[in-house]
């Protein structure tokens, strides 16, 4: 019985028809499966590996980690070097006001923790989010995911949450002192990168502060430099209550984290003590893979690159095929005529070795969002592949 056989019968399938490449390697920009072909990655992981795949700096930290000590308490119980240092990295770079990180194991459970911490913090039971957003897919980020297609198989789900367009007025009329918080995308992905209105996110994040409300800003995709600045709401002068990383946060290694102010996080200490916890949430090596990968991009400018790379893709993704082009930095979202049309350009990219993908709440684009390392030179390859293929 071959590979993709045991990968049927033995891996719990999450559709009916997965891509199924049988990936043997993977290094810098490129994927590579067992029948030898090579593939320009454009998805990057879903926009965890910022910096590529298997970078030499990220590969010597784990294995100086591994070689120290694996899992040895649950979180928050030893002071653990890799979490120490790379939870003081990331405050540096964060406004004074996000300097308490709480480590998770992924983007999904930071969404959980900041809807605990919001809601002991405030006393009050409401929530609301956005149609069209998505903050992962455990009951209770499931609760505030926008699209009920995804939600309704799994009700009855968590209680008192509300759901408004993106950059809508009800959203912000709609805050008020019953209100625990209101969690956002910082720019909205899944739903085909959309972007908050400056005006809108002011308001919003003054209606927060009048109510008492706390705002959750999503950075999970768009973190780390993916939009051209380090973190999304850095382009819109708005500092949140409440940030979510994952995704790249762990250099290619499972990693989330939610981050506040130590005053709204010493709610988890006590009332009950333990308010949240986690077995491997900040698992030692995860957090020297993460702190590697982020000085990585901080060294090597990656950041301060990405912006004329946007504009690249802009001035050659331009077919009769291609309805729109939308951006915030590497995070671009191709929008075809249909679904159909992008599953069989995506096909057709695999033939010709372009890795890509779609969008959960916009099947009608073709994702765009490859490490921040891609060349010019492979920005013109992948696109002059994609306008073949459409």
């Amino acid at each position: 019985m071959d590979q993709r056989q045991l990968f049927r019968r033995h891996l719990a399938q999450t559709s009916e028809s997965p891509i199924g490449l049988d990936i043997t390697h993977a290094a810098g920009n490129y994927l590579y499966d067992a029948d030898g072909n090579k593939y320009l990655d454009l998805i990057g992981g879903i926009s965890v590996c910022n910096i590529g795949h298997t970078h030499p700096e990220v590969i010597h930290a784990i294995k100086q980690q591994a070689e120290k000590y694996l899992h040895i308490m649950v979180y928050g119980e030893l002071i653990q070097s890799p979490q120490v240092q790379y939870a003081t990295l990331l405050s540096k770079h964060l406004p004074q006001t996000l300097s308490s990180v709480y480590f998770t194991n992924s983007g999904t459970e930071a969404t959980e923790g900041a809807i605990k911490l919001a809601r002991r913090a405030t006393g009050r039971p409401g929530i609301i989010s956005c149609n069209k957003s998505y903050h992962g897919a455990s009951l209770g980020a499931l609760s505030v995911m926008g699209d009920e297609y995804w939600r309704n198989a799994f009700r009855p789900l968590l209680p008192g949450v509300k759901r408004f367009d993106y950059n809508s007025t009800a959203l912000i009329e709609a805050v008020d002192t019953t209100t625990a918080c209101v969690i956002i995308e910082t720019v909205q992905a899944e739903a085909g990168v959309l972007e908050p209105g400056p005006e809108w996110l002011t308001a919003l994040r003054a209606r927060c502060t009048e109510t008492g409300a706390l705002l959750v800003m999503d950075e999970i995709q768009c973190g780390f430099g993916r939009t051209g600045k380090l973190w999304g709401f850095q382009h819109y002068d708005v500092v949140p209550d409440i940030v979510l990383l994952g995704k790249a946060l762990g250099g290619g290694m499972p990693l989330g984290a939610f981050i506040s102010s130590q005053e709204l996080m010493q709610n988890l200490m006590h009332d009950p003590v333990l308010g949240h916890i986690t077995t491997f949430g900040g698992h030692p090596v995860s957090c020297a893979a993460g702190m590697a990968a982020m000085q990585v991009l901080l060294n090597e400018k990656l950041v301060e690159e990405v912006n004329a790379k946007e504009k690249l893709f802009h001035s050659l993704l331009r077919h009769p095929a291609i309805k729109a082009v939308r951006s915030k930095g590497l995070l671009i979202a191709v929008e075809l005529d249909g679904a159909s049309h992008v599953l069989n350009t995506l096909r057709a990219c695999l033939e010709k070795g372009l890795f890509s993908d779609w969008f959960l709440f916009a099947p009608e684009c073709i994702r765009v969002a490859p490490p921040l390392t891609i060349t010019h030179a492979e920005i013109e390859i992948a696109c002059d592949r994609i306008l073949k293929c459409l």
